[in-house]
């Protein structure tokens, strides 16, 4: 059977944050027939909180197509918040059929007005060439925007950019530095990218401590590979004590989450008896999981216990 190796691919996700900028910014005591009549008058602001009730359903029915409506009026004056928001509705398709390129139009209006959420979704827009011809630089260019404002995802994506060698020269050094920008913030997965460069000394000084510390970050929040990797170095001592009972604790947290490589330490651990008692019957299980999961070394392993 396969000796168990950590997991040294840095994840690489670069995606779309649909979140909608949804908390009406509204003077204190004013109520929603104060709003309206103010969105009624021309109050662009008013107009905006106004998409945001009807988009949430809040004092109104909830009606997505009124939403846009009160939104456009906004967005038409130059609110950034309503230009992000109806960008978001195109990205979606709610209440307005769903168009890319509209999108791309909403969230660079207020992406020019220094809107993060918007300057983020241009960038990964630009890296994935939708809505607009596919251009790395130009991503870079946005995400560096939103990263200056403190927004993680950006800070984290700059990481990828660096580490991939799109749109900027690679540079370890540098996605070192945008990861832990975005993992002091509390971003997983930049949490486990950073454990992953310092187990290989990639851009920093191979610190296998420092790994585990970071591993350790992200699993608490869930990340299934951190989990399965803490794991590896309770196997292999590397900055923690040599610990199988802690390092079966760790791969059964990332196996429980589908974790197919995890599933496969989950199993090994059982079949030799390492870190817990030695049972042929759960070491299966594990192993056909991990079959199940499309990882090979489970396959073969289930079938020999057959």
């Amino acid at each position: 059977m396969r000796p168990l190796k950590i997991s040294k691919k840095t994840k690489a996700y670069i995606s779309l944050a649909l979140v909608l900028l949804c908390t009406p910014v509204m003077a204190k005591g004013e109520d929603l027939s104060q709003v309206i009549r103010l969105a009624n008058q021309g109050n662009a602001q008013a107009q905006s909180n106004l998409g945001v009730m009807y988009y949430e359903g809040k004092g109104v029915r909830q009606d997505y197509q009124k939403a846009v409506e009160w939104y456009t009026k906004a967005a038409n004056q130059g609110n950034a918040h309503a230009q992000y928001n109806l960008g978001v509705m195109y990205e979606k398709g709610e209440g307005v059929r769903q168009d890319y390129q509209k999108t791309f139009e909403w969230y660079t209006k207020a992406a020019n007005q220094g809107d993060a959420h918007a300057q983020y979704n241009l960038g990964v827009m630009y890296d994935e060439g939708k809505g607009v011809r596919q251009d790395y630089q130009k991503a870079v260019e946005w995400f560096t925007k939103a990263a200056n404002q403190g927004f993680a995802s950006a800070q984290y994506n700059l990481g990828v950019m660096y580490v991939q060698g799109k749109g900027v020269r690679q540079d370890y050094q540098k996605a070192f530095e945008w990861y832990t920008k975005a993992a002091n913030q509390g971003h997983a997965t930049a949490q486990y990218n950073l454990g992953v460069m310092y187990v290989q000394g990639e851009g920093v000084r191979q610190d296998y401590q420092k790994a585990v510390e970071w591993f350790t970050k992200a699993a608490n929040q869930g990340n299934a590979q951190a989990q399965y990797n803490i794991g590896v170095m309770y196997v292999q001592g590397k900055g923690v004590r040599q610990d199988d009972q802690k390092a079966f604790e760790w791969f059964t947290k990332a196996a429980n989450q589908g974790f197919a490589t995890a599933q496969y330490a989950s199993g090994l651990m059982y079949y030799n008896g390492e870190g817990v008692r030695q049972d042929y019957k759960k070491a299966k299980n594990f192993f056909r999981l991990s079959c199940d999961n499309g990882l090979q070394e489970g396959c073969d392993a289930y079938k020999d216990l057959n």
